[in-house]
């Protein structure tokens, strides 16, 4: 791994820090962590049992926390001896019944035995800064405790494990060998000699430009994982948007009426489809407000719109003409928006399958149609398939790393633009000190993914971000 630069080393403290690992509240058993040179000592002090200080590392052991002669609970508690352990720390974690009471208890007797309580993401810092990972690696773990769902599950797991930032290490390792060699042309700059070869370096830049590309272009998909993607339900009033958001439930979530206009109000829900989080919303129907109310639902629900990653315009199939649909679509349409145009109401007459067999001409090639009976819940967990695959198709079988943090996003688009520059100063030849200096900057912005380069700001601003006892 590479060393980490740039950061302040004091940032780690010399304090054993202590915390409660699990969530707060009352539960069947809270997991007080330890992590410092003294944890295990600190802990020895107030356990009875076996002298821990005597024990190996990875063993568990069982015995009394106590107070002087008080006794405060029966615990379970686990050693894990540094470097061998997640902080590169000595590290302990006291299993102890799950009352409130009893962990304040013993994290206030810990304390008083030498431990300082610990920052939010203070064990996760230790561990990047004692070289257990890499800064990505880091961010990965708020974003595997965030994950809600298979998929972000599997794209937090995969950063966790190396992910894109072992991919992009051996191509820096790569950048990093000819910006060495331009530098000793600098040296011999008199001789007019080059020691890098042009060409070769070309072809890096070519082949770090594409994977960067490929992470860029992933950034959509991996940030829609993580945060759920936003579905909008669209249509004029009475084509049965609440219905339908009612079916994609399987609950009745949405009042429902035959009364235009009935919803004034968005409303949101989650639906999963394959491990993939659909942050639903049901929109008032978009005609000429009769009232103010109206208005302002008409008013949100194109705001609504404008920030969808997915539209499902709805529409009566029993009511509108090919003609009125194509006007809808258009009038809704927005390039890079998904649309799903989708007809309602086919359980009113069985004539009207044979009616909107053909579909309206003109339209963007990439807008799909697709007919149900939302109350009937007809073709339902086809509109969910239609849905999936208009947000992941088969992006998600690839294996390929995605990129869901804006952080990185920017730090690649930064490297791209500084590699764009080295090689427009090999097309219209540059002097070896400018194309170092861009190299340096393409090294620099790689380095910030995985915190070969960083700075204290940059360090607090992440892991504050985590909560206390990760």
């Amino acid at each position: 791994m590479s060393s980490f630069v740039n950061y302040n080393k004091d940032m780690i403290s010399n304090d054993t820090i202590v915390a409660l690992s699990t969530p707060p509240g009352t539960g069947a058993i809270g997991v007080i962590r330890l992590s410092g040179t003294d944890a295990i000592r600190i802990t020895n002090t107030v356990f009875s049992g076996k002298d821990l200080e005597k024990q190996s590392s990875h063993t568990v052991h069982f015995g009394l926390i106590k107070d002087g002669e008080a006794i405060i609970d029966e615990v379970v508690v686990a050693l894990f001896v540094g470097p061998k352990s997640y902080t590169k720390e000595n590290v302990v974690e006291i299993s102890c019944h799950g009352s409130d009471f009893i962990i304040q208890q013993i994290i206030r007797l810990l304390i008083k035995n030498g431990a300082s309580a610990a920052k939010p993401g203070e064990f996760t810092l230790r561990a990047f800064l004692n070289g257990g990972m890499d800064l990505s690696q880091a961010e990965a773990v708020a974003d595997l405790i965030a994950s809600d769902s298979a998929a972000s599950h599997q794209v937090a797991m995969n950063q966790l494990r190396g992910g894109f930032s072992n991919e992009l290490s051996d191509l820096r390792e790569q950048l990093i060998h000819f910006a060495s060699m331009i530098e000793l042309e600098l040296d011999f700059s008199e001789e007019d000699v080059e020691f890098a070869n042009r060409d070769q370096l070309q072809a890096l830049i070519n082949k770090i430009v594409l994977v960067v590309n490929r992470l860029i272009r992933s950034f959509e998909l991996g940030n829609v994982i993580k945060q759920g993607i936003n579905t909008v339900i669209a249509g004029r009033p009475n084509a049965g948007k609440s219905t339908l958001l009612n079916a994609l439930l399987n609950e009745d979530r949405a009042i429902v009426s035959s009364i235009a206009g009935t919803t004034r109000d968005t409303i949101e829900e989650v639906l999963n489809i394959n491990g993939i989080n659909f942050r639903l919303i049901d929109t008032a129907g978009i005609r000429e407000a009769t009232d103010a109310i109206e208005a302002i639902g008409v008013e949100k629900t194109m705001e609504k719109i404008s920030q969808s990653a997915i539209l499902m315009y709805l529409y009566d199939m029993t009511t509108l003409s090919l003609e009125e649909i194509k006007k809808d679509i258009m009038d809704l349409y927005k390039p890079g928006v998904a649309f799903i145009a989708v007809g309602n109401k086919l359980d009113l007459s069985v004539d009207l399958k044979a009616k909107h067999s053909s579909l309206p001409s003109g339209l963007p090639e990439e807008i799909r149609f697709i007919h149900i009976s939302a109350k009937d819940l007809f073709r339902i967990e086809e509109l969910k398939e239609v849905l999936y695959e208009a947000a992941v198709g088969d992006r998600l079988s690839d294996g390929h790393t995605m990129v869901t943090n804006i952080r990185h996003l920017e730090a690649l688009q930064r490297t791209r633009e500084a590699l764009n520059r080295v090689s427009e100063g090999m097309i219209n030849p540059v002097t070896s000190d400018f194309l170092a200096m861009d190299i340096k900057q393409a090294l620099y912005y790689l380095g910030e993914i995985t915190g070969s380069v960083s700075n204290d700001d940059l360090l607090d601003n992440i892991f504050s971000k985590f909560c206390i006892g990760k």
